[in-house]
């Protein structure tokens, strides 16, 4: 596998369902490899996956996958382990960015429009670059052109280099769009809110059962989490309802993760010592 496979293969891993056995083993990859100067023994994580209550042979299984992704690298180092793959960096910060810093729009930020004509011999990277837009967030004005944050823009141009498919599209900066009906009725065809809303209701209420000790509460709070900064674009207060529940489930995710991150890399660290 190239890099330029391994990143595209990283990158292209977005559907695997929070909680199973995939995920939360991206999402200690994700968390604990940078920290641990980016190897672990496999001994280590297999221990890890082990505390998350995932069944050795289980977490070699999906250990493998994460091989085959291209987000671990095998590499012996005094002992059998797994590097995170380099190429893969990048997107984690922006992970990072994401899931740590909400980000939340104000009726005067700009906005970003991607329209697009694919051929259909090309059919395929419309579906990705349909699929992969709608991964960070952005809306469907009409199925060639999208929405999103003008903060997204660059995200927005690097999928479309990922895809090969910069080509095809033409982006635009703009000013507060003029929808025929409200700011709210217009977000609410572009985005399923009913959706979102729904997402962010299960998330708060998933609170109540994350596991016990600091390290499974940790990863699993973080898993839980990680898709919702992505499918929510933080839309600005006219496009929204007066009760939605972007802000709570922000402050929620914060407080616990301030209170379990250090506890948490502290059990790793212990760990993979």
């Amino acid at each position: 596998m190239t890099p330029d496979d391994a990143r595209t293969a990283v990158l292209d891993d977005i559907d695997a369902r929070p909680g199973s056995t995939a995920s939360l083993l991206r999402t200690v990859v994700g968390l604990y490899l940078r920290p641990l100067d980016g190897w672990i023994t496999a001994a280590a994580l297999v221990a890890l996956a082990g505390d998350l209550g995932i069944p050795t042979a289980q977490a070699r299984t999906g250990i493998t996958r994460l091989k085959q992704k291209g987000l671990l690298l095998a590499e012996r180092a005094g002992a059998i382990g797994y590097r995170l793959n380099p190429a893969a960096v990048p997107m984690l910060e922006r992970g990072d960015r994401r899931i740590f810093e909400m980000r939340e729009m104000t009726d005067d930020d700009p906005w970003c429009l991607v329209s697009f004509s694919i051929p259909e011999s090309d059919r395929s990277v419309r579906h990705q670059l349909r699929r992969r837009l709608q991964w960070i967030g952005a809306g469907v004005v009409s199925p060639a052109l999208w929405i999103c944050p003008g903060h997204l823009r660059d995200e927005a141009v690097q999928i479309l280099d990922e895809l090969d498919a910069r080509r095809w599209a033409t982006l635009f900066t703009a000013t507060a769009p003029a929808p025929a009906g409200t700011p709210a009725e217009a977000a609410a065809q572009w985005w399923d809110l009913a959706a979102l809303r729904a997402e962010h209701v299960s998330f708060q209420a998933s609170l109540d059962t994350l596991p016990t000790g600091p390290f499974a509460a940790y990863v699993h709070l973080i898993d839980r989490w990680r898709v919702l900064p992505y499918t929510d674009p933080g839309l600005p207060p006219s496009m929204l309802p007066a009760d939605w529940p972007g802000r709570q489930s922000f402050d929620a995710f914060a407080r616990l993760s301030a209170e379990l991150a250090g506890p948490a890399l502290a059990h790793v660290r212990a760990v993979a010592s």
